[in-house]
């Protein structure tokens, strides 16, 4: 029955169509039907499953199946498809499959078709959905390709991959030649890698005739987009208005956790079967309501029915909210699912089950100022459009509510028809260098659809330059190009080539997976750190949090030899608050980095982790990247100034340093953000010695004045001449003045 249910939203449940036979492919000789009682699949040869029939009766009931037929037209006569609809209307699960068809009625001359997603989980369970309904093999017809996960073979006819795959792609192959369609899907979201490939692809098809841009959004971007890729594009548009009850209840945004909570039981209270969305500002509000409504719940009439609450962070790596049905074949009560999530979390939904949305009308984004080099934590309203597809989750259901904690009056004055784009309020430094090597292959002019930020462009061009990454004409530089390898921050890639250098690379890329992956350690309780520290302790490093954490991915590599099973690591795991899947996940990414690194043949030292040597080279590699993100405790009781501008922060509690009260003078910090609490994360102890040897002096000489900096300059002088640490070839390097600086000389296309 809840099978029946699986049309997502955008990831499994937009359901995927396998067609009939096309009237463009009515001369093929392999054709759809083989004979008059065996139908026959044409992508993989075989005989239709029964499974195969009973999706496709699925498939025929979506809004947009109406549209079938003038999608293939308008894809057969035209180069660029716009393709307008609401959420669940089925538009990210079928126009790939149509297009799939496409390709398969001209033999694949072209290639093949790729379809973008913003958001891993969609992908990777779009492309699960779709190879169930054309009723071929994941991975092999069908496929998927995310960061540092690759489920595609070159056969592959099909394949779902993230916005920032496609656009490394094109790094190794500028104009695609692999595709003969190209998908862009939930444009609407703005991302920074989406809004990236819409600007390239302008040139692309203009080298490429044959090719076919398909651009799936949400309705309110549509004359945007028909004015950005010319009016006179196809828009296919899919009317799906299905009547919803909207409440509103203004005021109860002044505590937004208490109000949901309370709306949650009421709901339940009521009697009114059907699963509940929450959709709150940010991921401690996630953690909040969890609590509250875990024991609240507990106590509930067992009369009603359970409430099973599922938290479900958008950013991590987790399932996508579909329908199951083990819960009712588990226990004989009711149940009634609680989703709590934030934004981007309507993506991820894929149940039709859902009849209740709680909507607190705002969200905590990151953006970036790049003054102070730093994330700021921002509340502020959700966009009309946002609005509209959480209202969307309900679906065809007649007896849908959406719970709005806000009034009218706030949604037509305070909110914006679109949310901003990406590149309009993040840290594009990873642009401007992807930017930068693609202009090698001569596509580096860039037709954005919203520009950039200038003052985010020049900082990301500035740091650029003191990575050593642009040459004196403001180009990439070879040492630029190896960055660009990397599918790393900038700054994290460079720390990596430095660690050739310093003979530390295995230890820097076990630091590079273990910051990129999700955080290992198990999220407490309040009042929990004593108990934390104790399950901790074995693997604390006194040099700091970047130490701790190669000891924490080499007692789980220990512990997986020692396994029996996963299932044994898992435990190990658990046993020691750690995160299992994002140990695994950053297993993978360690392991693609060394395929990168023999690949460019860069050199790989036997690892020395332990030794006081191995310490210093490892902190000499981290400078080399980090440079800029250096802070001082300025009173010795943990108030760390930032060396770059006069922020101040703390330690994070669960920093090592934290855990075993001991605050050094000089620390790099990975991460930092301007929010309710302002924290460094993942820090290490470093001398002002050492940062006076690596930091370029350029870089040095543009530090505004403080006493941190003359703390440096009286470190500088004592330093010899010439250090001994820095070769001659990063003296060249780092030999420019402060003339040369990115303003005067890098420019972006």
């Amino acid at each position: 029955m809840e099978e029946e249910e699986l049309e997502c939203l955008n990831p499994a449940s937009e359901k995927r169509y396998f067609p009939e036979s096309l009237e463009s492919s009515d001369g093929d000789e392999e054709g759809v039907l083989a004979c008059d009682d065996l139908e026959l699949n044409p992508f993989d040869g075989l005989p239709y499953s029964s499974r195969y029939y009973k999706l496709l009766k699925e498939r025929e009931e979506l809004p947009i199946w109406k549209e079938k037929y003038s999608f293939m037209e308008n894809l057969l006569q035209n180069q660029v498809v716009i393709v307008s609809g609401e959420a669940k209307c089925g538009k990210s699960s079928q126009v790939p499959q149509w297009c799939a068809e496409y390709c398969l009625s001209i033999h694949y001359q072209h290639g093949g078709v790729i379809c973008t997603q913003v958001h891993k989980q969609t992908a990777v369970q779009l492309a699960l959905r779709v190879a169930d309904e054309m009723d071929v093999n994941i991975g092999h017809e069908v496929g998927y390709v995310i960061p540092f996960e690759n489920c595609c073979t070159s056969e592959t006819i099909l394949r779902y991959c993230t916005d920032d795959m496609l656009q490394r792609e094109m790094m190794s192959s500028p104009f695609l030649g692999s595709y003969g369609v190209i998908i862009l899907d939930d444009i609407h979201e703005r991302s920074i890698a989406t809004d990236v490939l819409l600007g390239l692809l302008k040139d692309v098809l203009l080298a490429r005739p044959e090719l076919k841009l398909i651009i799936n959004t949400s309705p309110l971007l549509i004359s945007k987009l028909s004015a950005y890729y010319g009016n006179a594009v196809p828009v296919i548009e899919v009317r799906t208005k299905h009547p919803v009850e909207v409440v509103y209840l203004s005021g109860a945004h002044k505590d937004p956790v208490e109000s949901v909570s309370r709306l949650i039981f009421e709901i339940h209270h009521s009697g009114e079967k059907g699963d509940l969305v929450v959709f709150l500002a940010c991921e401690q509000d996630i953690e909040k309501a969890y609590e509250v409504v875990c024991q609240e719940g507990a106590n509930l009439n067992p009369d009603l029915g359970e409430l099973v609450v599922v938290p479900l962070y958008p950013k991590e790596k987790c399932s996508p909210f579909k329908p199951t049905e083990e819960a009712e074949r588990q226990g004989q009560a009711y149940q009634r699912r609680v989703v709590l999530t934030t934004s981007c979390g309507e993506s991820m939904i894929c149940s039709n089950s859902v009849r209740f949305v709680i909507d607190v009308g705002v969200e905590r984004r990151k953006v970036y100022n790049p003054r102070i080099r730093a994330d700021s934590l921002v509340t502020r309203p959700i966009s009309q459009n946002q609005a509209e597809i959480r209202k969307q989750m309900l679906g065809p259901s007649s007896s849908g509510k959406l719970f709005c904690l806000y009034s009218e009056e706030f949604a037509s004055r305070d909110m914006k028809p679109l949310q901003p784009a990406e590149m309009q309020e993040a840290n594009l430094t990873s642009m401007v260098l992807f930017m930068k090597r693609i202009d090698i292959a001569g596509l580096g002019h860039c037709d954005f659809m919203n520009q950039p930020a200038p003052e985010s462009l020049m900082q990301a061009l500035e740091d650029l330059d003191y990575l050593a990454a642009l040459d004196n004409d403001g180009n990439l530089s070879e040492f630029g190009i190896i960055m660009s390898e990397f599918p790393l921050d900038p700054q994290l890639s460079k720390a990596i080539l430095a660690s050739c250098e310093f003979d530390c690379v295995d230890e820097m890329l076990t630091v590079a997976a273990m910051v990129t992956a999700p955080d290992c350690f198990s999220p407490l309780p309040r009042g929990a750190e004593a108990a934390a520290l104790a399950r901790w302790q074995p693997f604390l490093h006194p040099e700091g949090d970047h130490f701790t954490l190669i000891n924490v991915y080499k007692a789980y590599q220990d512990a997986a030899l020692r396994a029996a099973s996963e299932h044994c690591v898992e435990k190990w795991c658990q046993d020691h608050l750690l995160q299992w899947a994002a140990l695994r996940t950053a297993d993978a990414i360690r392991a693609e980095l060394t395929d990168i690194i023999r690949r460019i043949e860069l050199p790989y030292a036997e690892p020395a982790f332990g030794s006081p040597e191995n310490t210093l080279n490892i902190k000499k590699a981290l400078l080399s990247g980090y440079f800029v993100q250096i802070a001082r405790d300025v009173d010795g009781s943990g108030n760390y100034l930032m060396l770059t501008h006069k922020q101040v922060a703390q330690l994070h509690p669960l920093s090592g340093y934290a855990l075993t009260r001991k605050l050094p003078e000089w620390v790099l910090f990975h991460k930092f953000s301007i929010s309710e609490n302002n924290y460094v994360r993942i820090t290490s102890e470093i001398s002002p010695e050492l940062f006076m040897q690596l930091a370029p002096p350029y870089y040095f000489s543009n530090l505004p004045p403080s006493e941190s900096k003359d703390l440096l300059q009286q470190a500088l002088a004592h330093l010899a001449p010439v250090s001994t640490s820095t070769t001659k070839k990063e003296q060249k390097t780092y030999d420019k003045g402060p003339e040369t600086a990115a303003e005067q000389r890098c420019v972006v296309q």
